[in-house]
C-alpha cells in the first residue's frame, strides 16, 4: 500500500503539471480524496500556518506593486546595467538577483529583460548570455530573500527544528551567488559572437534595428514619485525588521494567553504582523489603491502559490503523517547517509510544480520527517529552481520574446534552450556551496 500511496501523489503533481497553474492546488486535493476514501488514510491537517504566512508577505508585495515601488527597483536596475555594459554576463545575473531579492518575486524581472537584450545587442555582446542567466538568477534569487512567499515557509517549517532566518540567509546567500558566478562563467563565450552570427546578420541586413540604433524606439519612464519611493522604503524596512526578528527571539513580545500562560509571540505571527502593517502603510501613504492590489499580477501570482501549498502541501503530509513509521524504517537511513538523493527529488519536484514555494510545502515536511537535519535541508534548498528544465513559464518565455536578436531560443526538442546549461550549472554549483557552507560554519 506504501508505494501505491506514493504513486498517487507522485501521479497528482504530474497531473497538476499537465494543466499548471493554480491547478496543481486542485489536483493535490484530488490525490488526497483518493488517498482518504480509496486507501482509507486520515487527512492531516492543512497547512493553515504557511499559507496565512504566504498571504502576508503576498500582499505586501502586491502592494509594493500597486504603489508604484517595482518600477522604481527596475529604474534602478536599468541605470546599474548600463553603467558596465561590457561586462554583462556577470552583472545582469547579480542586478537580477539583487532585485528579486529585495521584492520577493521575480516579476521585477519581465521590465529588466527587454533592457538586458538592447544593452547586450548595443554591446555587441550576443543577449543570449546575460538574459539565460539572469533569468536563472532571479529564480535562485527567490531562495534567498527574506520576504519570498517560498522562503517564509521554510521558516515556518524549520523554526521548530531551531532554524533561524540568519541561518538561512547564511547558508543560501553566498551559496546561490557562488551558483550564479559559476553558471555565469559556463555560458560566459556560449554561441556565435553577434557579428558572425548569420541569424542576426540576416535581420541588420533586412533593416530591422534602424529603428532601435536611430533612437526612435526607445522610450523613457517617467520619474518616480516621492511616494512610490517611500513605499520602497517601507518594503525594505518591512523585510529588514523580519529578519532581525528571526535572528533576535528577544525582539519579540512577552504576553500572556488566555490561560494565564505567559509566551513569547511565534515567528510566523510576526512576519504576518509585520507584512500586514507594511501593507497598510504603503496604502495610508503612499496612495496604494486597495482595489487595484488583488488585481495586480504579483498578488495573482501569490495567491496562486499559496493555492498550490493549500492542496499539494496537504496531500504530501496526509502521506507521510500516516506512512511516517515506514519512512523512517525504509528511507531515513538511505536519505541520511545520500543527502543528495533528497536534493535531487526536490529538483524534480520543482520541474513537476514550477513553483519554489509549493516544492518547499510539498518536500519539506517529508524531509523532517525523514529526519534530516534542519540546516541540511537549507543547504539543498537552491535545488527547489528545478523548474526552468520545461520553458513554459512566464519569464522563461519573456526572455526568449524580449531578445530581438533571436539568440535566446527554445530548441526543438525543448528542453535543448537556451536556459539549460546555466540553469543546471548554477543549480548544482549552488547546492554544493550550500553543503560546504552548512558544514563549515553548522
Amino acid at each position: 500500500m506504501f508505494a501505491a500511496e506514493f504513486l498517487v501523489v507522485i501521479l497528482a503533481m504530474i497531473i497538476g503539471a499537465r494543466w499548471g497553474g493554480i491547478f496543481f492546488g486542485m489536483a493535490g486535493g484530488m490525490g488526497l480524496a483518493v488517498l482518504v476514501y480509496g486507501f482509507g488514510l486520515a487527512p492531516s491537517n492543512p497547512p493553515i500556518n504557511v499559507m496565512l504566512i504566504m498571504t502576508a508577505v503576498v500582499l505586501a508585495a502586491a502592494t509594493l506593486q500597486t504603489a508604484g515601488g517595482m518600477d522604481v527597483l527596475v529604474r534602478v536596475a536599468e541605470r546599474m546595467l548600463k553603467r558596465d555594459p561590457k561586462h554583462i554576463v556577470f552583472f545582469a545575473p547579480l542586478i537580477a538577483w539583487l532585485f528579486t531579492f529585495m521584492a520577493g518575486t521575480g516579476n521585477v524581472l519581465y521590465n529588466l529583460l527587454p533592457v538586458i537584450s538592447e544593452v547586450s545587442r548595443e554591446t555587441g555582446i550576443r543577449p543570449e548570455r546575460p538574459i539565460s542567466i539572469s533569468v536563472i538568477a532571479s529564480q535562485h534569487a527567490v531562495p534567498s530573500s527574506p520576504i519570498s512567499a517560498a522562503t517564509v515557509a521554510m521558516v515556518a517549517f524549520l523554526a521548530p527544528l531551531g532554524v533561524t532566518y540568519f541561518d538561512i540567509l547564511v547558508i543560501i546567500v553566498p551559496a546561490t551567488l557562488i551558483g550564479l558566478f559559476i553558471g555565469a562563467l559556463s555560458i560566459y563565450k556560449k554561441g556565435l559572437e553577434l557579428d558572425q552570427d548569420p541569424e542576426y546578420q540576416k535581420k541588420v541586413a533586412e533593416g530591422l534595428f534602424k529603428d532601435m540604433d536611430a533612437g526612435v524606439a526607445e522610450t523613457k519612464m517617467k520619474e518616480a514619485s516621492s511616494k512610490a519611493k517611500l513605499s520602497v522604503a517601507i518594503f525594505l524596512i518591512s523585510a529588514l525588521a523580519v529578519v532581525l526578528i528571526g535572528t533576535f527571539p528577544e525582539l519579540r513580545p512577552h504576553v500572556t494567553n488566555a490561560a494565564g500562560k505567559s509566551m513569547t509571540v511565534g515567528m510566523t505571527q510576526m512576519i504576518e504582523i509585520v507584512m500586514l502593517i507594511s501593507a497598510g502603510l504603503m496604502v495610508m501613504f503612499c496612495s496604494a489603491d486597495p482595489g487595484k492590489i488583488t488585481s495586480s499580477s504579483v498578488f495573482k501570482a501569490g495567491m496562486m502559490g499559496v493555492v498550490t501549498i493549500f492542496g499539494l502541501a496537504w496531500m504530501s503530509d496526509t502521506w507521510i503523517a500516516n506512512n511516517l513509521p515506514m519512512i523512517k524504517s525504509e528511507v531515513a537511513e538511505i536519505v541520511g547517509s545520500r543527502p543528495y538523493l533528497f536534493a535531487i527529488a526536490m529538483f524534480i519536484v520543482s520541474a513537476l510544480t514550477h513553483s519554489q514555494g509549493a516544492t518547499v510545502g510539498a518536500m519539506v515536511p517529508l524531509g523532517i520527517a525523514l529526519g534530516i537535519d534542519g540546516h541540511t535541508l537549507v543547504a539543498m534548498y537552491p535545488a527547489v529552481c528545478g523548474y526552468f528544465i520545461i520553458p513554459s513559464t512566464g519569464v522563461l518565455l519573456a526572455g526568449v520574446a524580449f531578445d530581438n536578436t533571436g539568440t535566446t531560443k527554445i530548441g526543438k526538442w525543448v528542453v535543448n534552450h537556451s536556459y539549460i546549461i546555466p540553469g543546471f550549472v548554477a543549480t548544482f554549483a549552488s547546492v554544493v556551496a550550500g553543503f560546504a557552507i552548512r558544514y563549515i560554519f553548522f
